[in-house]
């Protein structure tokens, strides 16, 4: 098949994405794929005239990727393109993808969790990986997916919805339950999370997160164990136990060697180990969400499982949260990648 793996974009998991997107790519054309990679944002500058040459491309055009400390300087990656287009889409991306089988999607947060690219693609008539524009959208969103967790009966911290201006965090800081969490209800990778320990940060808190935008979610903090499962097809991958070397499980520790202790399968009873994969099943059900997806949840000191958020696109690097769960069943993160694209591809696509 030709696939075009399309990652980097211009979100804050930029750097994430890139690696996942070349970690897939790699995988693709060892299995005998023409596989390239595509940047969103960046495109193909250069391009030959006839663009199905680049499918041949010796390296797939994959990158030498890699996640650092802190998140990419976006900014800088904006002034680097050529044509300088307020376009979020690089020159030759749709040409490429309308060439291509189906389009392996390798993008994290904005512009590619958020239904957007779905919807461009579903336009283009290509196949792409992962669930529809419509699910992708309501996943992304934390309100609105906490709203359909609530009608669909699955535990899920209390919340509330807030848009204030920075003259409003001290009022607000002084006002809001504690203890809690601030989050921007579009963000990922732990990005525009913050876990404030007393009012004084939590003030903090509400003025930074508007950096990510102007609504905010604030949510009970439920105090546990840190659980993730993925969803493969209409089954559940044991789970991972996170426990952060530091306080905080952030941008640093889910991507740094040694910030973190990840377990899998995670240390639970078997009925323990079921439940949390029955929620995760629920709640990619109860989304709408297709192929694959990864759950987060908390396990409470009374045994309760509260689950956090949804992820319709998880990290796909060889050492992201899946690859490791269908590793604990068996699979190879080149199988994994195989079985997300044949499921995908034998979706029929809702025609709007």
């Amino acid at each position: 098949m030709k696939i075009v793996v399309l990652a980097g974009g211009i979100s804050t998991e930029r750097a994430v994405s890139l690696v996942t997107g070349s970690g897939v790519c790699r995988a693709l054309r060892e299995n005998g794929h023409q596989a390239i990679l595509v940047d969103l944002f960046l495109g193909v500058a250069d391009a030959p005239g006839d663009l199905n040459v680049l499918f041949d491309a010796p390296d797939g055009l994959c990158p030498e990727a890699k996640i650092e400390v802190q998140a990419p300087d976006l900014e800088a990656v904006k002034k680097s393109r050529a044509d300088q287009s307020a376009s979020h889409l690089g020159p030759h991306v749709l040409e490429l993808c309308a060439l291509a089988d189906i389009v392996f999607l390798g993008l994290h947060g904005q512009d590619g969790e958020d239904g957007r690219i779905q919807a461009a693609l579903d336009l283009l008539g290509v196949p792409y990986t992962g669930a529809g524009h419509l699910a992708s959208a309501i996943a992304m969103d934390k309100a609105v997916s906490k709203q359909i967790m609530d009608a669909a009966g699955i535990p899920t911290p209390k919340w509330k919805l807030l848009e204030y201006g920075q003259e409003d965090a001290a009022r607000l800081a002084e006002e809001l339950p504690m203890p809690c969490v601030v989050k921007t209800i579009g963000g990922g990778s732990s990005l525009g999370v913050y876990l404030p320990e007393d009012r004084a940060q939590l003030r903090a808190a509400l003025g930074e997160v508007l950096r990510y935008g102007a609504k905010v979610l604030v949510e009970e903090r439920i105090y546990g164990r840190e659980l993730t499962v993925a969803v493969l097809g209409e089954r559940w991958l044991p789970a991972v136990e996170t426990v952060p070397a530091g306080k905080e499980f952030d941008y640093e520790a889910k991507y740094q060697a040694g910030a973190a202790l990840e377990t899998c399968p995670a240390d639970l009873t078997p009925e323990q180990m079921a439940a949390a994969g029955e929620m995760a099943l629920r709640v990619h059900k109860a989304l709408g969400l297709e192929v694959y997806s990864r759950t987060d949840m908390i396990l409470d000191e009374q045994g309760r499982l509260w689950c956090l958020e949804a992820n319709s696109l998880p990290g796909m690097t060889p050492t992201s949260f899946v690859p490791k769960e269908a590793g604990a069943v068996g699979m190879s993160y080149n199988q994994l990648c195989e079985e997300i694209v044949q499921r995908s591809y034998r979706l029929k696509r809702r025609a709007y």
